[in-house]
């Protein structure tokens, strides 16, 4: 047995042992993992790898703190709850294309902050109610806003996962946002349509709309949705202009928030923020806990042994492996399963289109957040819409979650196509 495998073995059973028997956060167990790593290598504890490693995911970090404010003006304004009773209005008497701009709105969330569990927490808890006054049984609505939540951590703008595995070959994270798209989009349609479709057939929008808030709208108008537009704006033309333009996504998120404060309900910006910092915290620390595991993983030849491992399995199993192995370890965390496993299958598949390779794998990572025992985003959309048994929403996942590891995979296997065609 080589010593990388040995090394290899330890981490996974000390990052294991802290998470299910101890309890520490992923972020502790990572980087508890990680100084393993280093003493069974003969390296003692060394601080420079440590904390250059906990740094590695700086930007990242910036973006998902700023985003999370952003997100939590906007929700406490009253934009996301002026938007989903909106959709509503318009759209109560075409209920397919109310869905799916239910979902999007879902989504909406883990696009700017690449967090599942922020988008169940603000976005879903929203929608939920919405989905349920429209008659989608509560098990189906856990579910929607569940599988929401990871499409938009895996949509563009914001993508972690793939941010990560792309840190981990140094690659830049530029030109994700079509392949991110072409794979979210369709997934997320089909996915509301398949669950909630066949319960809103029709709908009695006078009942509905004596259950629904509509104040927010009512009272502030189309302002409410200027920090959107703005950030938007913003956005585009920081890709449009990148040389004289070009303002960075955390200053962007932070000018979008400050716009807020003047279109819709009062709110304290300070308390927003501090509010929104300690939600996003755990997530944080992970990216902290992951850039050491990838440090100590590259300076102990641990990832190198995965790699050419892997590179020793016949293509079909390559596809399998990965397939079963990808989400599994999400269990633990999708940020750990796209550093560990993400970043050496992407290596495997060189000779396809990176940028292609990585988005199609970072959506299979995104299925982590279903798996118990963490299952954060299935967890929390249980307890958004008062479900107590979490393993309905997991069995209902089943046929959305196959067709996601279907879909990348044929993304990957054709990648160089569709690569000639996107770029």
């Amino acid at each position: 047995m080589s010593i990388e495998l040995i090394i290899f073995l330890a981490m996974i059973l000390v990052f294991v042992l802290a998470c299910f028997k101890f309890k520490l956060p992923v972020s502790i167990a990572m980087a508890l993992s990680a100084i393993t790593a280093t003493l069974i290598a003969g390296e003692g504890i060394p601080l420079r790898h440590l904390v250059e490693g906990m740094f590695g995911y700086l930007d990242t970090i910036l973006v998902i703190a700023t985003a999370m404010i952003f997100m939590k003006t906007i929700q406490d304004i009253g934009t996301l709850n002026a938007l989903s009773a909106s959709i509503l209005k318009r759209f109560h008497k075409i209920p397919w294309l109310m869905l799916i701009f239910l979902m999007f709105v879902a989504m909406f969330p883990g696009m700017v902050t690449g967090s599942s569990t922020a988008s169940v927490l603000t976005a879903g808890s929203i929608v939920a109610p919405i989905l349920m006054i429209i008659g989608i049984p509560i098990v189906e609505t856990a579910t929607i806003i569940a599988l929401g939540g990871i499409f938009g951590m895996i949509a563009p703008p914001v993508n972690i996962p793939a941010m990560i595995i792309g840190g981990g070959i140094d690659m830049p994270y530029v030109g994700f946002t079509i392949p991110l798209l072409l794979l979210t989009i369709p997934v997320a349609i089909f996915t509301v349509l398949y669950l909630g479709l066949k319960h809103v057939k029709s709908i009695n929008y006078d009942l509905v709309k004596t259950k629904i808030d509509t104040s927010s709208f009512e009272t502030y108008g189309t302002k409410l949705y200027i920090p959107v537009i703005l950030a938007v704006v913003l956005m585009i033309l920081g890709k449009v202009m990148p040389e004289t333009f070009n303002l960075g996504m955390p200053l962007i998120f932070i000018i979008s928030a400050l716009s807020g404060l003047f279109c819709g309900k009062k709110v304290n910006f300070l308390s927003v923020s501090k509010d929104a910092i300690k939600q996003t915290l755990p997530v944080l620390g992970i990216l902290m806990g992951v850039g050491m595991f990838i440090q100590v993983m590259t300076m102990t030849g641990v990832r190198g042994f995965i790699v050419v491992s892997s590179l020793d399995l016949p293509p079909a199993l390559i596809y399998l492996a990965m397939a079963i192995t990808i989400p599994l370890f999400g269990a633990v965390s999708s940020f750990g399963a796209a550093s560990v496993l993400g970043v050496p299958f992407l290596m495997v598949f060189l000779a396809q289109n990176q940028i292609v390779t990585a988005s199609a794998i970072s959506f299979i990572a995104g299925l982590g957040d279903l798996m118990p025992p963490t299952a954060l985003a299935g967890i929390f959309a249980a307890q958004v819409v008062g479900l107590k048994d979490y393993t309905l929403v997991l069995k209902k996942s089943v046929v959305p979650g196959l067709v996601i590891i279907v879909y990348s995979i044929l993304f990957i296997i054709f990648s160089k196509n569709l690569a000639s065609i996107i770029f």
